[in-house]
């Protein structure tokens, strides 16, 4: 009853403070709520909702549980956003982001300014950019997509797709990267659309401005842009299956270094970049927080997922001489794998990147002006913003070239 009556003395104070609560007796608010951490300015919680955890951040015209009953739990919502039923967990949602019913949002997601999902939307680790759109029906954890200039010019992903992260050896080193970050923060690439009732078997990297027909399942990266892809159906066929067999064994662990570096260099944006434009926000310095506490979760279940399969990975010589020349690659794999761990905990050093942030941000200090963070940086000059991607992608190539330094066996990267 205690319980029952802090929560109810919480929602009585949302209401004097002005956000509108139509039904009150069916709200819960958990004990450790910050009410200071809700605005009262155009929120509204629709009847049957719940709100927990100490780090939750609902900004300014909010709408929660329109559609259904919604649980948020330490999740980070900016102005304007709707949640209209399912359950949030620990991600953060940008200005006028939305989910429709059903939603199933576990830890680690971000879903920047606009981007959206209609119902039955279930995603987990995955980030998506301004304007990115999931149709209904849609497994989608550990992405990132970018892509698209607007809502009407939109990155999309049809009705009933699924992003398989789960490998019949039972590894996770799955992501994948459906457009990029050093190009996808401009937010003036092609959209990319994948069409419904089709799948990606990640880890996969995929280009801008591609169409993938419906219902087809990729396998494989598909780094050009501006193509159509029709998916090609495997023949039906029985043949042995050999636990942790992974003959693409490079592409994966190519993928997944692609990956995390892009993770890096999304992380150096949201510091040197989007951090002043969140910090004059309502909330903004909470929202920030949550953004890179998102990305340090992310980091950390990519490079936990690749330990795992650097371990399932190491091959015997006494049990598999049928496979002896892949040997080396592999076991140099597991051997140095705390190596590259280490790599990615540490903070950038490098006096080129260095060099190419300082180039960017001095030309974007004069050239961008105004708060609305899409405003300034579609207004950006090409040749400024092309100044932006030469920084993050010297990001990412750097990552890519330590690593294929501490495991030169494996052949990463080919001529890099």
């Amino acid at each position: 009853m205690e319980i029952q009556t802090r929560s109810y003395d919480k929602v009585i104070h949302l209401i004097k403070k002005g956000v509108d609560i139509p039904n009150p007796l069916t709200i819960d608010l958990g004990d450790d709520v910050d009410i200071d951490q809700i605005s009262g300015k155009g929120v509204r919680i629709y009847p049957g909702c719940r709100i927990y955890g100490e780090h939750t951040v609902i900004s300014s015209g909010s709408q929660i549980g329109y559609e259904a009953p919604a649980t948020i739990d330490n999740c980070q919502l900016g102005s304007g956003v709707e949640l209209k039923g399912g359950y949030f967990n620990r991600s953060v949602f940008l200005g006028k982001a939305n989910m429709g019913s059903g939603a199933q949002v576990r830890e680690a997601c971000i879903l920047e300014e606009e981007a959206n999902g209609a119902h039955c939307v279930g995603i987990k680790h995955t980030i998506l950019f301004p304007f990115v759109t999931l149709g209904s029906l849609i497994n989608f954890c550990d992405c990132l997509m970018a892509g698209g200039t607007s809502r009407k010019d939109h990155s999309e992903v049809g009705s009933s797709y699924i992003h398989f992260n789960f490998t019949p050896d039972g590894d996770k080193a799955t992501a994948s990267l459906i457009g990029d970050v050093p190009r996808g923060v401009m937010l003036n690439q092609p959209a990319i659309f994948l069409g419904g009732q089709g799948g990606i078997v990640g880890p996969l990297r995929m280009g801008y401005g591609n169409v993938v027909a419906a219902n087809s399942v990729l396998r494989n990266n598909i780094l050009e842009d501006n193509k159509l892809i029709v998916g090609k159906t495997h023949p039906g066929k029985t043949i042995n299956f050999r636990p942790r067999a992974y003959p693409n064994i490079r592409r994966i662990v190519e993928n997944n270094i692609i990956y995390v570096s892009n993770l890096m260099a999304l992380e150096e944006w949201y510091i040197h970049v989007r951090r002043p434009f969140l910090e004059s926000q309502e909330f903004g310095k909470l929202i920030f927080a949550g953004l890179f506490d998102k990305l340090t979760l992310a980091k950390k279940e990519r490079i936990r997922r690749l330990q795992i399969l650097a371990e399932n990975t190491k091959i015997s010589r006494e049990h598999d001489e049928e496979i002896n020349e892949e040997i080396a690659g592999r076991n140099e794999f597991f051997n140095r794998f705390s190596e590259i761990e280490g790599l990615f905990a540490a903070s950038i050093q490098d006096r080129t990147i260095e060099k190419y942030r300082d180039n960017f941000l001095s030309a974007f200090n004069k050239a961008g002006s105004g708060s609305d963070y899409i405003t300034v940086i579609q207004g950006l000059p090409t040749h400024i913003s092309e100044k932006g991607t030469v920084w993050l992608q010297r990001i990412v190539d750097s990552f890519c070239e330590k690593t294929k330094e501490i495991i030169p066996s494996l052949g990463l990267f080919g001529s890099l």
